[in-house]
């Protein structure tokens, strides 16, 4: 049980720092413009930068919301809609943009399923007696 326990928190850290990296490193300092440019070849470039940093921020707040473990199930939910979503646009509207093109929606699922793995898993709550 406490093996559980320790990979519950070590998943729960490496998970949030996905969204940390994305968001802070990628988005709001621009440190990958790959991600700006994305955002503008779907928005247009005239609202990039801003939706960009608009996005960056909400990765923040989704970190923050892992870490704090408010409603994680809920937050995990949440974060499996956002990473399949997110992934299904670029998926049909910019592929030639993304990393690793159409094959990044293996990572999203790999992704996805260490959250799913994470939370419904390893977390998993031991049933009440009747």
């Amino acid at each position: 049980m406490m093996k559980h326990i320790v990979l519950h928190k070590t998943l729960s850290i490496f998970i949030a720092s996905v969204w940390i990296v994305n968001g802070l490193f990628c988005k709001l300092l621009d440190l990958v413009p790959r991600h700006r440019q994305i955002v503008g070849s779907i928005l247009g470039d005239d609202q990039a930068v801003f939706f960009t940093q608009v996005i960056g921020i909400l990765e923040l707040l989704m970190a923050a919301w892992i870490l704090s473990r408010i409603k994680p199930q809920l937050c995990a939910i949440v974060q499996i809609l956002v990473v399949a979503a997110m992934n299904a646009i670029e998926f049909f509207l910019v592929p030639e943009m993304l990393l690793f093109g159409r094959a990044n929606s293996i990572v999203a699922i790999v992704f996805i399923g260490f959250i799913y793995f994470n939370e419904f898993v390893l977390n998993k709550k031991p049933a009440q007696p009747a």
